[in-house]
């Protein structure tokens, strides 16, 4: 598989950067569904929310790394059997991902700094807190993240049923472009 995107199909680093990207925001989605369950005295009290933190700082920089590569990269031309529809549907979509992935992180550090503590991640560096005067930011942003990780997900999920439309009803190569090799069976 070559390393750059052309017109057929994305390169392995859109590919790892995109599976990276969505099983990361998933298993934050789980790991924060979880943490909400936990009481004061619950061993992961502290640390899943840690954990959380930590994984979504590192998320934000993937991201914007992925983000970066998208626009150096041309991306692979529409498929003909694509409509009009479906190509701006996807346009939209990934429009979305990405303003939703940002706003659910944004919100996120709000909520974590509202105390004026920076958020570290796992050690390795530091985001110092700099909006704190916001009232009730802690709660409302909390608030903010968490319907926006809803949406998120549903999105998300949305998009994985449009492949799976592409790839079981249209059997088109529109998901094979996303994980198989160049020279695999029916590419």
């Amino acid at each position: 598989m070559q390393w750059r995107n052309n017109k057929e199909r994305y390169g392995l680093v859109a590919v790892v950067l995109h599976w990276l990207v969505a099983i990361t925001v998933i298993g934050l989605f789980i790991l924060g569904w979880w943490m909400t369950s936990l009481t004061l005295y619950d061993r992961w009290y502290v640390t899943a929310p840690y954990i959380h933190k930590s994984i979504g700082l590192l998320l934000f920089v993937v991201i914007a790394v992925r983000l970066a590569w998208r626009l150096l990269n041309p991306r692979p031309e529409p498929l003909p059997t694509h409509s009009r529809f479906e190509r701006a549907a996807a346009r939209l979509m990934h429009v979305a991902l990405y303003l939703l992935l940002f706003a659910v992180m944004i919100a996120g550090y709000l909520m974590t700094t509202a105390d004026g503590r920076s958020i570290t991640s796992f050690g390795l560096f530091s985001i110092p807190a700099t909006i704190t005067s916001i009232p009730n930011q802690e709660d409302f942003a909390g608030e903010i993240h968490e319907v926006l990780a809803i949406i998120l997900m549903a999105l998300t999920a949305l998009h994985a049923a449009a492949a799976l439309k592409h790839h079981v009803i249209d059997r088109d190569d529109t998901l094979r472009r996303m994980w198989r090799r160049k020279n695999s069976p029916n590419t």
